[in-house]
């Protein structure tokens, strides 16, 4: 560590479930922890415990701040939908001016417009989805073509997958009953399946009408968790892409529900959902 215990400063936040050590790092250009210091942090039995940590950095464009998170295995995020919301009001507690009525953020995945509610959610713009097989990364369709209803076998079964990228790669598989799925048996086979050569977030989605999906989640590199943003968004896309779901819908996580909207006009999805104070401290 490049400073001494008990001196710096967390805050812990939480949006659905989904919980993250936030931590102000504007007076460094990297991150104050390593990525071993950042798993130790999120040990639920010997550290604060977390999904991940999250620090704030002075950006580098003309964006308001810059995000980087590591995964509770100590990898690093290209992006996080809960995390961005918990960050947007990280930034607001800390005083931070920003683009009108939120921020514009540098992330992994570019740059994302957020607005914070009067209702104390927060809207992010996550921008389009990605859904040629090259840019998942996937080997399940050809480099050009889209990856929708794919066969794959992982476990001995035969699964039907769509996959889509949202700054991070996502695998969508529709079955018809959630709950007999065995997430801790299937999550980390489809995580590490050589058809997804840099891995991939996976998750297990019943539709209970076209305007409501409920999910559960696999994080590349955290595990299951109780939400997960980036995956919602691309739930809706591949139940879209599938015939299944209206371009508007919520989705329902084992931590509450989101609301996602995919519009026409700019292809870009919209995330509304909440993020949590939990508590301050030092590490």
């Amino acid at each position: 560590m490049t400073f001494a215990p008990g001196t710096l400063s967390f805050v812990k936040y939480e949006g659905l479930g989904n919980d993250f050590v936030l931590i102000d790092n504007r007076t460094a250009a990297e991150p104050v922890l390593s990525a071993e210091e950042a798993a130790a942090v999120c040990d639920r039995h010997f550290g604060v415990g977390a999904d991940g940590v999250i620090f704030l950095l002075s950006a580098e464009t003309g964006a308001d701040f810059r995000m980087r998170i590591y995964n509770n295995d100590g990898s690093e995020a290209q992006m996080c939908g809960n995390g961005i919301r918990c960050l947007a009001h990280f930034a607001r507690e800390l005083g931070m001016g920003g683009t009108g009525s939120g921020y514009r953020v540098e992330t992994g995945a570019g740059l994302l417009n957020i607005d914070l509610l009067a209702d104390g959610r927060v809207r992010v713009d996550m921008g389009p989805p990605h859904l040629l097989a090259d840019e998942i990364p996937t080997t399940l369709a050809p480099a050009d073509q889209k990856a929708v209803a794919a066969s794959i076998p992982v476990g001995g079964v035969d699964w039907r997958v769509t996959c889509v990228n949202m700054g991070n790669p996502h695998a969508v598989v529709f079955v018809d009953e959630l709950a007999t799925v065995d997430l801790h048996r299937f999550g980390p086979l489809f995580e590490r399946d050589r058809h997804f050569p840099e891995r991939v977030n996976t998750h297990f989605a019943e539709v209970i009408s076209p305007t409501h999906l409920r999910v559960k989640a696999w994080e590349r590199g955290a595990g299951p968790t109780l939400a997960c943003g980036t995956g919602a968004c691309a739930v809706l896309v591949a139940a879209v892409l599938n015939g299944l779901s209206h371009t508007e819908a919520t989705v329902e996580l084992p931590g509450g529900p989101i609301e996602i909207r995919w519009d026409g006009a700019t292809n870009h999805l919209l995330m509304t959902g909440p993020a949590r104070k939990v508590f301050s401290g030092l590490l």
